[in-house]
């Protein structure tokens, strides 16, 4: 049985088999549940932690290869940075303005009816709300200066907690400075980089094999915990978000795909399948990091410099899911509360939630504490974020698959959109090889 079709059995007998459990076995009835959910998460956890534990050195090493790589091709890195920057710019538009146009169109929010009070004590907001406060109190300036790290290590060691942008401009920085100073073609810290990037692929590649059973685990817990009716009073805000990501991932990919990309739009999903069930399950763009770089490579055929640039960047600063999501949200709170939100408003919101989609933390949960700043910045009360925090698990795990499709697709149109001559230099040279 094919790797991709276990893991999508997993994923299916995780959601049967949840939400049997959660009708016919209730913790509370029945004891030994709670052991079965606790060996289940242990198997989840435990591959989760594989993967995570080899983010930051595949994420440093890849960054610098690429950008060094392409930096020493004649106009390499320029090309195929100022592409993914205009692709990444004008994808995360799209995404907005679809955030716009379903959200004022279906009014999700209008007319429902909640207790005020009891949602602004809720223990989940008041969290959320605290780090909004944190960031909300920034001059924007110091967005700017954060992007830089003080302490490169420092970055490091909490690229979980915010700081892996910080550390992605450090690597990049880097590459490019080893780029200028490495003339010999035998020198050996490239090597070495290209070295640990092996050695995490080689990691990765032992977590694959607990992969089908690590999701079957995730899912099922995932399952048992909510049911099948965990949207509540706020299914059709679900609805009208799904809706938007799909017309971003079947509509405009497609198109893109079909016109840029110069590919079919069916077959090229079909090749990523894999890929999008890691990023749904583990509602996570950088543990899907990994997969989706091996799928770049190895099933796409796009030159692994372009494929290390492009995907790297992307799985932090590339959030069209996260973007769209944010957009949605504010304007669902405005409807709400009864915030009738003006045209320039509305403008603002779908430019901050571009611009909130590239620091949206590639975790899972990690865009709450932008929306809610965001809600404030156009005068919509923070406490409504509480209505959501039912389905955000949910609604991430389907926004994170958006994301990390789109980094697949930003790569095969750059891919097709560089010139044929420093294309075919990049799969010529002997750096291409690496995977």
């Amino acid at each position: 049985m094919k790797q991709h079709t276990k893991i999508l059995l997993g994923f299916v007998l995780g959601v049967i088999l949840g939400l049997i459990a959660y009708y016919n076995l209730p913790q509370a009835e029945f004891a030994f549940m709670k052991r079965v959910t606790e060996v289940l998460t242990f198997l989840g956890a435990t591959f989760l932690r594989i993967i995570f534990m080899v983010v930051v050195p595949l994420i440093l090493s890849a960054l610098m290869l690429g950008t060094m790589e392409l930096s020493q091709g004649a106009g390499g890195f320029g090309k195929v940075g100022g592409r993914c920057l205009m692709f990444t710019v004008i994808l995360s538009g799209i995404a907005a303005c679809i955030a716009l146009l379903t959200t004022n169109i279906l009014k999700p929010g209008a007319g429902l009816v909640f207790d005020k009070a009891a949602l602004a004590a809720n223990q989940g907001v008041l969290s959320i709300a605290k780090n909004a406060a944190a960031a909300q109190d920034k001059p924007w300036f110091q967005y700017i200066v954060d992007l830089l790290p003080q302490n490169p290590i420092d970055s490091a060691a909490r690229a979980f907690s915010g700081e892996i942008i910080a550390m992605m401009v450090f690597a990049l920085f880097f590459g490019w400075a080893l780029s200028t100073v490495i003339k010999d073609e035998e020198h050996p810290l490239p090597k070495v980089l290209d070295a640990i990037f092996q050695a995490t692929m080689k990691i990765i590649e032992v977590a694959m094999k607990l992969a089908p059973y690590a999701i079957f685990g995730i899912v099922f817990n995932t399952s048992y915990r909510m049911g099948a009716g965990f949207l509540g009073n706020v299914a059709y805000f679900a609805f009208v978000v799904i809706l938007g990501l799909l017309l971003q991932f079947f509509v405009v990919y497609s198109i893109f795909l079909a016109t840029i990309g110069k590919t079919n739009p069916l077959p090229f999903f079909k090749q990523c399948r894999e890929v999008y069930l890691y990023a749904f399950s583990t509602a996570s763009s950088n543990a899907t990091l990994p997969i989706a770089l091996k799928c770049a490579t190895d099933v796409l055929k796009i030159p692994p410099r372009i494929a290390r640039f492009v995907i790297t960047v992307g799985a932090s600063a590339n959030q069209n899911g996260s973007g769209l999501y944010e957009g949605v949200v504010v304007l669902f709170m405005a409807q709400v509360f009864g915030i009738d939100l003006t045209v320039g408003q509305q403008i603002q919101v779908v430019l901050m939630s571009m611009l909130a989609g590239v620091g949206t933390a590639g975790i899972p949960g990690g865009s709450l504490p932008l929306i809610v700043v965001l809600m404030i910045n156009v005068g919509v009360p923070a406490e409504g974020i509480g209505l959501i925090l039912g389905v955000d698990r949910f609604l991430d795990m389907c926004r994170t698959t958006l994301n990390v499709a789109g980094d697949l697709v930003i790569a095969k149109l750059v891919t097709e959109s560089v010139d044929h001559v420093t294309l075919a230099a990049m799969h010529d040279t002997p750096e291409s090889g690496r995977a």
